[in-house]
């Protein structure tokens, strides 16, 4: 089957046919560093590591953009707040934000450019439509530059608005403007309440970019004028990717051929963000479920579905993860090559338009074979290593090294020492039944069960399980 993805600007799944034959250049719209990263900021990163991973385990070669906005009106704004340089507070979130990434398994990306570091190829791209009659300097000598939509006639054509339908582009004052909805290219320096540091030399004066041209420069520096897959939340439809893909054209690039945009995690129906005091930090979710079982929780949920966020849906799978996990301890699987024990129905599903939902319930629906050959006496080691793999594919494989799971050798003398002595203890429980002592054999099980150990009986005796979540 050929990997099908929605695509936002037409509405519709289609074919994703790259421009390169086996090769696929994404480009993901990353996060401004003014804060600490929520819940609802990681979704996009995980189901856009989602689709990179999925593409390469389909033997694409994939060159994936992740930016940081590390220069923007809210991170001066809160930067002031908090009496320091702006610069400080963009460096010490953009630490926070690696440090989610990487404790959630995120790939990293190809490449991962800032903002502040291209704003040579931003002038040259402004200059451009300048050049060609698409953006205009502002007439009030503040400085700006402004994109000119009404020289644009296909300007809207992503969101499928007429510009008379639009509300006034906000990110600029007015007056310089020839139509409100016209945004910024360029921002001038404002002396008065701007630091010298967060401006640059330009043809305009000093200043520094706008939102729009900042990912448009980055997105063809690293992947050329024309590339194959732009993603990002789906807040930035309008006006953010509008705008990119308006001034981009305008300026003669082709730009993306694809436009993927992932939903909201929302908190009481809202979108989860810090301005509604809403939002749900990593550390603090952390501090209920384990980082493996929060990404489970994304990954569970199709990435174009809303997901209304409460702690009761976490913890329901978080407790459906450790199942799965219970039945690869049990199996103890060894490691296969992924590629050759992905189950054809969860190849299926992730190439109808990343069909995560569906995937999972292949993977239940393995998990529950296992069990059934685990509970006849059975080798269940093929179910497991199809388990794995698939697991894999999603960045969920508890054997990942990234997990902190313990060594190989240190698991195994682990689980030697506890065998010996839940051994010695399940002998006793044994003779106590063989003498109908039911009432001791009873109070050896829960000595083992008080320890957070769980003992299932098997047509082949009994088996043990470390209790999921036991501490």
């Amino acid at each position: 089957m050929t990997f099908r993805l929605h695509d936002t600007a037409t509405g519709e799944v289609r074919d994703f046919v790259p421009l390169e034959a086996g090769k696929a250049g994404i480009y993901l719209c990353g996060l401004t560093v003014q804060s600490e990263p929520h819940v609802g900021h990681i979704r996009s990163a995980v189901n856009f590591d989602i689709l990179q991973r999925w593409l390469r385990s389909s033997d694409y070669e994939v060159t994936f953009i992740r930016n940081v906005t590390d220069i923007d009106d809210k991170i001066l704004t809160k930067s002031a707040e908090q009496g320091r340089p702006w610069y400080n507070l963009a460096a010490a979130m953009h630490r926070e934000l690696d440090k989610a990434y990487a404790t959630l398994n995120v790939a990293p990306p190809t490449y991962e450019p800032s903002a502040t570091g291209h704003v040579p190829e931003m002038l040259e791209l402004i200059e451009t439509l300048v050049e060609r009659g698409h953006a205009y300097a502002a007439a009030d000598d503040s400085g700006d530059v402004y994109f000119d939509v009404r020289s644009w006639p296909a300007y809207g054509e992503l969101t499928h608005q007429k510009i008379d339908d639009m509300e006034a582009a906000t990110d600029a004052d007015p007056r310089g403007k020839r139509d409100p909805r016209d945004f910024a290219l360029w921002k001038g320096w404002k002396q008065d309440s701007e630091p010298v540091t967060a401006s640059w030399p330009s043809p305009w004066g000093r200043g520094r970019p706008g939102w729009h041209i900042e990912c448009s420069a980055m997105a063809s520096k690293y992947l050329g004028t024309a590339f194959d897959i732009h993603g990002g939340g789906v807040d930035l439809r309008f006006p953010h990717h509008e705008n990119e893909q308006a001034q981009s054209r305008a300026a003669g690039h082709r730009f993306a051929s694809y436009w993927m945009h992932n939903a909201w995690i929302t908190t009481a129906g809202e979108k989860m963000s810090k301005s509604l005091g809403n939002s749900l930090l990593i550390p603090e979710v952390l501090k209920r479920v384990r980082p493996i079982e929060l990404r489970f929780y994304m990954v569970a949920a199709h990435y174009r579905s809303h997901v209304e966020f409460s702690y009761e849906a976490l913890e329901e799978a978080a407790q459906g993860f450790r199942r799965i996990e219970s039945f690869l301890q049990r199996a103890s699987s060894a490691k296969v090559d992924q590629r050759s024990a992905l189950d054809p129905r969860f190849v299926a599903a992730m190439d109808d338009d990343l069909g995560t939902p569906a995937a999972v319930a292949v993977i239940y629906d393995a998990v529950r074979e296992g069990n059934r050959l685990l509970g006849a006496g059975q080798d269940p080691t093929a179910v497991a290593a199809q388990v794995s793999a698939m697991l894999g594919v999603l960045g969920l494989d508890p054997a990942d090294p990234v997990w902190g799971t313990s060594s190989d050798a240190e698991t195994e003398q682990l689980t030697n020492a506890i065998d010996v002595l839940v051994a010695g203890l399940l002998e006793q429980r044994a003779a106590a039944r063989a003498a109908k002592d039911f009432a001791n054999a009873d109070a050896i099980r829960d000595r083992i069960k008080a320890a957070g150990i769980e003992i299932e009986d098997t047509p082949t005796g009994p088996r043990w399980t470390l209790e999921q979540g036991h501490s």
